[in-house]
């Protein structure tokens, strides 16, 4: 996508790296932007005539926007960069892994799906330098290995299969300034003051909780999510790992208490002004809607950040981290989701592309545009396109531990199967350990 230049280019910097103004959303030398991380990398490389090919899940709009990254790493290097975006990305990657026509580099949306390629052999591994890298240069930089880690058939066993650029957050609640305001309520920092809090809307006579977990043929799935934040914030990550991989099963008494304490929540009456039944009937997109209703129905609504586009327009929102137990002492961890970048054709211009991702400036440039948020502490977080953007960026900066959508990293069967329909019927019920023993035997079915 052709682009213009800010009238504001600094001529010195455009004939060093020989811009052309169509290609580039910011000039080269603009003030805000780390451009000395760029000019470190242009002197290292000279690709001239070299291409990379880079297929991943964006399209339209977002593939503009990566585009109008690739235009400053051929810009730097001389190299030209051929993207492909598919909707249908997952299932065309694991085809061309075994019938060929795999790119210079894949942009993995699932974690689990980059172990699948890296154990078939597919996927080049990274370096030690690269994680360290990582460790140091990220925001809970070792869980951003970690995720990344797994066996390689290439490395011989286990290996750094890649690196996460652009991420998700889902551990926020979303509110109405003005109403916190008019009653007095304070932001939460601690789940016991959030649940303090709560009890305080109750007394108020407003209910604290909007909840909906219908979504048509995936009813069930905001439960879960509600139930991995809450793992994250009740037990250690090797618990939290070994349950998304069945070491730990659904019948163990962690896992049941993750569903009780949402249970707390989400069938409290109290809480949702609504039965359990009505709480699992209410559509997901709509359920955030009492909070901008005037009188208000309820307070809060935890969700990720893609909601807003489901809020009633003009909507008076803002948004405060999902807050931890203080009694659990087990940090600030942050539930999401991102985009994981991995070499599966490798070539000197694939390696020369993720060590452009390593650059404050690869992410800065699509930051300051839309839709992109990243643990990199190097970067200005003052370039972030909007508040609402800077806020969540500003959140990943102070996870102390990342962690995937478990859901999304279960097999199929389970996270997007047995899994939702077992929160729908716990939320019927109230027997969360009976449903977690039919999850667990829906997963021992597949064994």
């Amino acid at each position: 996508m052709k682009r213009t230049l800010y009238a504001s280019a600094a001529a010195l910097a455009l004939t060093a790296f020989g811009a052309q103004a169509q290609d580039l959303v910011f000039a080269p030398g603009e003030g805000g932007f780390n451009w000395q991380s760029y000019e470190d990398f242009a002197a290292e490389y000279d690709l001239s005539g070299q291409s990379v090919s880079v297929t991943g899940p964006w399209i339209s709009s977002d593939r503009d926007l990566v585009n109008s990254v690739f235009a400053y790493f051929e810009e730097a290097t001389g190299a030209t960069v051929d993207y492909a975006g598919s909707d249908s990305f997952e299932s065309e990657i694991r085809r061309a892994a075994q019938t060929g026509g795999l790119p210079n580099v894949a942009v993995i949306p699932q974690p689990g799906l980059l172990a699948d390629l890296a154990e078939q052999g597919v996927v080049a591994p990274l370096t030690d330098e690269d994680a360290a890298w990582i460790e140091e240069n990220y925001a809970a930089g070792e869980s951003w290995v970690d995720l990344a880690t797994s066996e390689n058939a290439q490395a011989g066993g286990e290996a750094l299969n890649g690196l996460f650029y652009k991420v998700d957050v889902k551990s926020l609640v979303w509110y109405s300034p003005a109403v916190f305001e008019e009653l007095g309520f304070e932001i939460p920092t601690t789940m016991e003051e959030l649940i303090a809090l709560s009890d305080a809307a109750v007394e108020e006579g407003i209910a604290p909780w909007c909840i909906g977990i219908g979504s048509e043929a995936a009813t069930g799935w905001p439960a879960t999510d509600w139930v991995e934040d809450i793992m994250l914030r009740t037990q250690p990550l090797d618990v939290y790992d070994q349950w998304v991989s069945n070491e730990i099963p659904f019948t163990d008494e962690r896992v049941v208490n993750a569903m009780e304490v949402f249970g707390s929540f989400a069938r409290n009456q109290d809480y949702t002004g609504m039965s359990p039944s009505q709480v699992v009937a209410t559509d997901f997109r709509d359920s955030a809607d009492g909070v901008f209703s005037v009188p208000p129905s309820c307070l809060m609504h935890r969700q990720a950040s893609f909601i807003p586009t489901f809020f009633p327009e003009g909507a008076d929102f803002d948004f405060f981290y999902f807050p931890p137990f203080e009694s659990e002492d087990l940090g600030s961890p942050v539930l999401g989701a991102g985009t994981v970048w991995a070499i599966t054709e490798d070539s000197e211009v694939a390696r020369a592309l993720i060590e452009f991702l390593k650059t404050p400036i690869a992410h800065e440039i699509w930051m300051a545009q839309s839709g992109f948020l990243t643990p990199h502490t190097g970067v200005d977080t003052s370039l972030y396109g909007d508040d609402t953007l800077r806020g969540m960026g500003e959140i990943l900066l102070g996870a102390t531990s990342f962690r995937f959508d478990a859901s999304d990293l279960m097999p199929a069967e389970i996270g997007a199967g047995a899994f939702w329909t077992g929160m729908v019927e716990y939320l019927r019920t109230g027997d969360a350990a009976g449903e977690a023993q039919r999850i667990q035997d829906a997963w021992t079915a597949i064994q």
